[in-house]
């Protein structure tokens, strides 16, 4: 009884949040590994753009820029695409407010 309780528990935190590789924007899809203007190709300007800071590099001699673009879809999803280097390195889905 106690561990589907907790399973159901853990299932119902993580339904508001997700992680993915790809999405689709309208009959396009964009992934993970993506360039910036690929993404603003296939999906158009994003609703907001933030900078959030910078990170070093893997040879610790240049800095490269991270930035969230935040989509709005349908169903009251939102998607925040987080690039780093230009680079999409991270989609989020998350539940509108």
């Amino acid at each position: 009884m106690f561990k589907p309780l907790m399973f159901g528990l853990a299932l119902a935190l993580l339904a508001g949040q997700a992680q993915a590789d790809t999405l689709r924007c309208g009959s396009q899809l964009i992934s993970v590994g993506d360039r910036k203007s690929e993404v603003l190709d296939k999906c158009g300007e994003p609703r907001s753009q933030d900078m959030l800071g910078y990170q070093r590099s893997l040879d610790r001699r240049t800095e490269v820029q991270i930035e969230e673009w935040v989509y709005p879809q349908s169903g009251g999803m939102v998607q925040y695409l987080r690039f780093v280097g230009g680079r999409l390195e991270r989609i989020d889905s998350k539940r509108g407010h």
